[in-house]
């Protein structure tokens, strides 16, 4: 398995493109912005994409997706409850005085638990709801070296994702992190929305978050992360 990822768009979205070595395909995850770099990066890995997904629906997860769709041809994945905020680009957009399209419309919706086939690999689709209701992680198990989880912005390095913004739920992203993210093995290499990778054993292990949020209780914790 290949991999790159990018620091995109205006608050620096991980976006991550995933490559079959076998065949060249590739999934773009989350392309933010930039769609150039995005673009670039897809040729110089010598790859075609395949899917295009979005681990969910914020505007800086999503900037980017007209155009590198438009150049690519691939189809875009997003989970349905978060239809409506991808829908909703511009107006987001538009309250942090950016300017934006509209995406194109999915070609498929997400529920969790699908699989995504690129090549001879295929990313498994984790629901992570807490975040936004339809935040979702790809888990990638490769023939070789660790799996890879691209955790948008539910888990990330000393951190999680703010629960504070409309459909966020403390109790529900707490619930995803530790009932299926962390059901994952150790080795995993996480990919967050912002900011380094890390490891699920690293997180479980020291993540101060997670134990001290679940004493306070408070949808209107957050992380130091987007």
């Amino acid at each position: 398995m290949l991999r790159n990822s990018l620091a995109v768009g205006p608050l620096g979205c991980n976006c991550t493109v995933v490559v079959c070595p076998a065949t060249h395909e590739a999934l773009i995850v989350d392309p933010g912005g930039d769609a150039g770099r995005i673009l670039a990066l897809l040729a110089k890995m010598g790859a075609r994409a395949v899917g295009i997904v979005h681990t969910h629906g914020h505007f800086d997860h999503i900037l980017g997706t007209r155009e590198v769709a438009a150049a690519t041809g691939a189809p875009v994945s997003i989970h349905g409850g978060d239809l409506g905020l991808y829908r909703g680009l511009v107006r987001q957009a538009r309250a942090f005085d950016l300017v934006a399209e509209e995406p194109p419309e999915p070609a498929q919706i997400l529920a969790g638990g699908e699989t995504l086939r690129f090549g001879q690999l295929q990313a498994r689709v984790l629901h992570t709801p807490g975040h936004t209701p339809g935040s979702v992680g790809l888990f990638i198990e490769p023939a070789s070296g660790p799996p890879l989880l691209l955790a948008g912005d539910t888990l990330f390095a000393g951190g999680i994702g703010r629960t504070d913004f409309p459909g966020g739920s403390f109790r529900q992203i707490l619930r995803s992190i530790r009932d299926t993210l962390f059901a994952l093995p150790d080795e995993t290499v996480v990919v967050a929305g912002h900011g380094p990778e890390t490891t699920i054993g690293e997180e479980r292990e020291n993540n101060p978050y997670v134990g001290r949020l679940a004493n306070a209780g408070s949808d209107s914790a957050r992380s130091r992360r987007q």
